[in-house]
């Protein structure tokens, strides 16, 4: 009977000791030692680094750009921009090891207990159950809660130093290079601390997720590299990233880039590595130049029956948006075709006001004059109406522009006072004029020499010619462009010399 009542009252012991850690003895000098407590703690040092003000920034960005830097360089203390599960579970198994330990030694201690308090009633018969329970309880009370090998266990887990976190190769917070990448995205932001703050941290957890770091040294294939290229500057400096779509005319590399999902991913990973290859070619210093000309050659273009095509258009436009903000001085697209107005209407929602204000539109008739406009002829392609090309003459040797007016005439003289080899490119956009150069000594005895005799250059022929000229006496040579036509013309052209004539 006796036995049959003690077994009743035994389910309860297990849970007796739980109001030991519910309610724990107080331990002032353990408790600021907390991981938490660690982890938000911040990095006071390295916060002071990053607020002096900087003289090349107005007032107004700097105390924006170091608001910007201390949200950062609390995060990299909490760890905030990578998932923290190694923290998270040293949490919890250290809560585990809290509960479970103690609890169950008080299980085998309350069970000795039980079994003695047991026998004591099997010999004397005089103890009830009640005695039996308030024995267990007081037993229980008296184990004292052994916390101190947890405080070591959590100590242990706390010499976490800040996160370092990298983007485009910059690492963030290490100098001045990295106040340039903050200040694209508080600009992204309309200076909007908190925005831009969220933006960064979006774009970093998205490098890691898309595996930009890897991604960096994977071999693509060069199956694309006439689709998207980098050739020389602008007259402000910055690099030129050509697009020409015309390249998916091509209907084997247009099924080979996007006939299903794979593909097109593949083709998507392969134009985020040019582009970060070349965004890390930029110069991040104050005052660099750290933006890209984008040139978008519509010429031959799939039309917008081509799903494919605009869909990996509109994935890629939206990431660079998102990831890649301020990276882009000029959008120009050339030889836009009539049905791209609809196809850009379509893409126009998913862009930002600041991104399009980027955005120059130009026709056939007018796209070499837009590029001109921005690029200078000595490093515009010769397939854009420039003179950059491989040969005797560099994008380092300057052009000189002509504007010639209907119905006129121009001539060009090179005054030569010794002997030397003359070489000179010539180029008359869209031709359809006279040309003709000779050499005039400047000995009244001497004869002319006949160099080129004029003709009448089609538009059709050789878009620049290149002639060179063995000079053994003072003169000059002239050159001569009859423009007989109703329409204004721009002329190009550029000599260089070798004095020696051993070549």
């Amino acid at each position: 009977m006796s036995h049959d009542d003690s077994s009743n009252q035994t389910t309860p012991h297990v849970y007796v000791p739980q109001p030991l850690y519910s309610h724990p003895q107080p331990q002032k000098k353990n408790n600021p030692v907390t991981l938490q407590s660690h982890l938000s703690k911040p990095n006071t040092e390295q916060e002071q680094t990053f607020n002096k003000p900087s003289d090349n920034i107005p007032n107004n960005e700097n105390n924006s750009l170091q608001e910007l830097q201390n949200l950062i360089q609390q995060a990299f203390n909490n760890h905030a921009f990578s998932a923290p599960p190694l923290i998270k579970e040293q949490k919890q198994s250290t809560t585990t090891t809290v509960a479970a330990e103690p609890a169950q030694e008080n299980k085998y201690q309350l069970e000795d207990k039980k079994e003695n308090v047991v026998s004591s009633v099997e010999d004397d018969g005089a103890k009830t159950v009640e005695a039996i329970e308030e024995s267990i309880v007081a037993v229980s009370a008296s184990v004292p809660p052994e916390q101190k090998p947890v405080v070591e266990k959590v100590e242990a887990s706390l010499p976490l130093p800040p996160e370092q976190v990298s983007i485009y190769g910059i690492p963030l917070l290490a100098d001045e290079t990295s106040d340039v990448i903050l200040l694209k995205f508080l600009r992204a932001r309309d200076f909007k601390v908190k925005e831009a703050f969220t933006m960064i941290k979006n774009t970093i957890l998205w490098r890691k997720e898309f595996g930009i770091e890897e991604l960096m040294d994977e071999k693509l294939g060069d199956e694309l590299e006439k689709v998207v290229y980098m050739h020389g500057f602008d007259k402000e400096g910055h690099p030129v990233c050509y697009n020409i779509y015309g390249e998916f005319q091509n209907k084997e590399l247009y099924n080979k880039t996007f006939s299903d999902e794979e593909k097109r991913h593949n083709f998507l990973k392969w134009r985020i590595q040019f582009l970060e290859k070349s965004i890390r070619n930029l110069d991040f210093n104050h005052g660099g130049v750290c933006t890209i000309v984008h040139v978008n050659d519509l010429k031959d273009s799939p039309g917008p029956g081509k799903w494919e095509l605009r869909q990996a258009t509109k994935q890629a436009l939206q990431l660079f948006q998102d990831n890649y903000p301020e990276f882009v001085a000029k959008q120009v697209f050339i030889n836009v075709p009539w049905w791209y107005l609809a196809v850009n209407r379509m893409i126009s929602p998913f862009l930002t006001q600041r991104t399009k204000s980027k955005f120059v539109f130009a026709g056939p008739s007018k796209s070499t004059e837009t590029l001109l406009s921005y690029i200078a002829p000595e490093q515009l392609p010769v397939k854009y109406g420039g003179l950059s090309k491989d040969g005797e003459f560099g994008n380092s040797d300057s052009v000189t522009e002509i504007t010639i007016r209907p119905a006129s005439k121009h001539t060009v003289e090179f005054p030569v006072t010794e002997k030397c080899l003359l070489s000179w490119e010539v180029r008359v956009i869209g031709w359809e004029v006279r040309y003709g150069a000779e050499f005039v000594p400047s000995n009244e005895g001497s004869y002319t020499v006949i160099v080129q005799k004029a003709r009448k250059v089609a538009s059709s022929e050789e878009a620049v010619l290149c002639n060179s000229f063995k000079i053994n006496e003072p003169g000059k040579v002239v050159l001569t462009i009859d423009n007989t036509s109703s329409r204004k013309k721009k002329l190009l052209y550029r000599l260089k010399t070798k004095t020696s004539l051993s070549d």
